[in-house]
């Protein structure tokens, strides 16, 4: 029988929660004023992160969320990227797993998508 593991995003400039499992910062550019000892991170996974090009021509925008969200799940078939969501799934399989990430609009955020993917 499997179960899944729960997935969740949170805002990497938020205080880490008992129960947040494996913290995993997705972001591309480290976040500005934060520590690594504050970030209290399990690991960094920017290669899952999308392209500079992608990322500046969304820059947050609502309005672009879901073709963000194509080009990006295109993007995530890259092999380098591919690797590290590959990385990603096999750490949800066994615990609870925290994406994290900078933005201030996490819901529409890089993490929000690959959760969507590894709750699939």
């Amino acid at each position: 029988m499997s179960t899944k593991t729960n997935v969740q995003v949170r805002r990497v400039y938020d205080a880490a929660m008992d129960d947040d499992g494996t913290r995993v910062l997705v972001d591309h550019i480290w976040p500005r004023g934060m520590t690594k000892a504050k970030a209290a991170l399990d690991e960094w996974c920017k290669d899952v992160s999308p392209s500079t090009e992608l990322r500046k021509w969304y820059s947050h925008d609502p309005a672009k969320f879901a073709e963000f969200t194509k080009r990006y799940k295109s993007e995530l078939k890259d092999p380098t990227r591919a690797q590290a969501l590959e990385h990603l799934q096999d750490l949800a399989k066994s615990q609870r797993l925290t994406l994290l990430t900078a933005t201030k609009a996490a819901d529409i955020s890089e993490a929000t998508v690959l959760a969507g993917l590894l709750l699939r």
